[in-house]
């Protein structure tokens, strides 16, 4: 399928043309697929991405600007999917629970930030901050983690953080 008939397929897809795009995808799934492949290097993971990746594309386009590079924009919805769950992958595989608990609930002396965390903090405001601050996991991935509401988990953050800046200002 070439560019302008790529475009045509997704506006007539904004316009509510849902067979326009069923021939959009049966003309760039394999496509999509072998991209993603390198990514993944994982059949049955790719066939998941790439149906995530039309899903989103379904969902998001309105966001298309016809006249635009759909092949390009297809892509890098796909990319941005493939990098998302390397990534998540990465943080899952880099830190398992076993792991984690002692990283948790080590006392550790140092004179310093984890003093004060040690001192200032109680044990899940302590877990929520580390996780953030050290591991770099966002609040919803500590949540899942920690199984507590994400809304919880947001609001023991800010009340450590500022927990700790009390504490700096009093020791300092």
């Amino acid at each position: 399928m070439n560019r302008k008939k790529m475009d045509e397929c997704l506006v007539r897809t904004q316009a509510g043309d849902k067979t326009a795009y069923s021939l959009f995808y049966a003309e760039t799934a394999k496509g999509v697929f072998a991209f993603l492949y390198g990514y993944y290097n994982n059949y049955a993971r790719t066939e998941e991405a790439v149906q995530e990746t039309y899903y989103k594309a379904l969902k998001n386009i309105a966001q298309y600007r016809a006249g635009s590079d759909a092949r390009a924009w297809l892509l890098q919805i796909a990319k941005n999917i493939a990098r998302n769950d390397l990534k998540q992958a990465k943080r899952e595989s880099t830190l398992s629970d076993e792991e984690l608990a002692p990283l948790l609930t080590e006392q550790i002396s140092d004179g310093c930030v984890f003093d004060a965390i040690n001192r200032a903090l109680d044990q899940t405001e302590k877990q929520i901050v580390i996780l953030h601050v050290l591991w770099g996991y966002k609040h919803r991935e500590i949540a899942v983690k920690l199984q507590m509401p994400l809304g919880t988990v947001t609001s023991k953050y800010k009340v450590s953080v500022a927990k700790l800046k009390k504490y700096w200002k009093e020791d300092n």
